[in-house]
C-alpha cells in the first residue's frame, strides 16, 4: 500500500522505497525507521496516511 504525505503530497511507494535515504525497494511503510521523514518536505511519519 502507498502512503501520501499530508503536508506536501509526496507518495511513498514501497515498491520504490527511498534509496536516496537508505530505504531499500520493497520496504513496507510500517517498517520504515521511526526517524524517517518525507524526502520532499521533512514531515514525520505520522503526517502520512494511506493513499486512496
Amino acid at each position: 500500500m502507498k502512503y501520501v504525505c499530508q503536508v506536501c503530497g509526496f507518495i511513498y511507494d514501497p515498491e520504490v522505497g527511498d534509496p536516496d535515504n537508505g530505504v531499500a525497494p520493497g520496504t513496507p511503510f510500517e517498517e520504515l525507521p521511526e526517524d524517517w521523514v518525507c524526502p520532499v518536505c521533512g514531515a514525520s511519519k505520522d503526517m502520512f496516511e494511506p493513499a486512496e
